[in-house]
């Protein structure tokens, strides 16, 4: 794959060991739009890879089936969002985890509110979603939930954690009743340190949830900047912003380096932490990404056409 190209040197490289590890069964998120445009995954992603593939308000279902469909095909564990938002009812639910199923083979989802103001129909929260119980009923062996590292502007508009912690310890309780193995999936950040905290912090009030990191994968820091706005990353903003005021760094990529490297170092020092993967957000296109990936984690990242 010739893929940043610019970036590449005359010697190969060699990956840091802790990243490596870190690194290893990374899920990463698509869309239909977006993996319209890949000709083969498996000369990107690892064998089994679990893969997201993200609901848009405005996706048909077929679309998003279709996709789920053709990741299963080529061997990824396929993982879609419900949006609880902008799925109508109690039907509509059973019948897009029916044709999840029937037609793709699926047994996990993502669910989370969703990125819009007003409800839909029925459902408001991902917990709403749970309590149907249809997920249990069909067999779903995994259930994944969001993690708000820095909080929530959507769930708490006056910028505290209050109504995002009640939820996570909710979200804890309905774990111990589920045959389903239940995860935390963040929102995407850029600062090991507060991360950290955050997490050190779940495991003090209770909270065992095994977390996936969410991750920006390589991208313009414009690009970044813009998703990071809109999607409410608060905090870790500044690290952009720090860099913005360097301009011989604008011309190139943002990349996870550094953020990846302080977590898999604090990993590897506290084997128990919380942190237990790692979930790329392509912003900057999923070739790219999974180049990233291939470069630095070694033996986790190496592609299913080239095992």
């Amino acid at each position: 794959m010739g893929l940043l190209n610019f970036k590449r040197k005359d010697t190969a490289q060699t990956p840091n060991p802790q990243v490596e590890t870190f690194l290893r069964d990374y899920s990463i998120e698509v869309m239909p739009r977006t993996a319209e445009k890949i000709d083969d995954f498996r000369d990107l992603l690892p064998e089994g890879t679990r893969v997201y593939i993200a609901h848009i308000e405005g996706t048909p279902i077929d679309e998003m089936v279709a996709t789920a469909a053709r990741l299963a095909r080529d061997g990824y564990n396929v993982m879609p969002h419900f949006p609880a938002r902008i799925i109508k009812d109690k039907t509509v639910l059973a019948d897009w985890i029916a044709r999840y199923q029937g037609e793709a083979n699926v047994d996990q989802a993502l669910l989370l509110a969703g990125g819009v103001a007003a409800s839909h129909g029925d459902f408001d929260s991902s917990m709403q979603l749970l309590e149907t119980g249809l997920f249990d009923k069909a067999g779903f062996k995994r259930l994944h939930v969001a993690g708000h590292p820095e909080g929530n502007k959507d769930i708490d508009p006056d910028g505290s954690m209050k109504n995002v912690e009640e939820a996570l310890a909710w979200k804890q309780k309905f774990s111990e009743t589920t045959d389903a193995k239940m995860a935390l999936a963040t929102q995407f950040c850029f600062e090991a340190k507060p991360v950290i905290a955050w997490a050190d912090a779940l495991k003090e009030a209770g909270i065992d949830l095994p977390i996936h990191i969410g991750v920006a994968g390589p991208a313009k820091l414009q690009t970044l900047i813009k998703f990071s706005i809109a999607c409410g990353v608060g905090a870790s903003l500044r690290v952009l912003q720090k860099r913005a005021k360097d301009v011989t760094k604008l011309v190139l990529p943002f990349e996870p380096t550094e953020f990846l490297t302080d977590l898999a170092a604090h990993k590897a020092a506290n084997p128990d932490f919380n942190i237990t993967h790692v979930h790329f957000f392509p912003l900057g296109g999923i070739k790219t990404n999974a180049q990233w990936a291939i470069d630095n984690g070694g033996a986790s990242a190496v592609p299913a056409s080239q095992a």
